[in-house]
């Protein structure tokens, strides 16, 4: 699902609000999520759980010239899906 989609199903199930205030919603929402998110946690019941995950640094290998490199630690963002979510999948 794209944005634009998002945006069409949410405004087709809101009724008497305009498009461009919905759309001003999603963004907000997802501006509120990403905040979260960075602030360390972000849980939303029934739905699941996206955390700030660290990972290590670590040694690598440059495919094109086979030379070992230094990966620096770098942060990403883990999900756990909630029962009620793994459960509909």
């Amino acid at each position: 699902m794209t944005k634009a989609e998002l945006i069409d199903v949410v405004h087709s199930k809101l009724e008497g609000h305009s498009k461009k205030a919905v759309a001003e919603l999603v963004e907000v929402v997802f501006a509120t999520t990403a905040d979260a998110i960075a602030a360390g946690r972000f849980s939303y019941p029934g739905f699941g759980t996206f955390t700030v995950k660290t990972r290590k640094a670590r040694e690598g290998r440059n495919p094109k010239t086979l030379k070992t490199i230094q990966i620096g630690e770098s942060k990403s963002v883990g999900f756990k899906a909630a029962p009620n979510l793994k459960s509909s999948l």
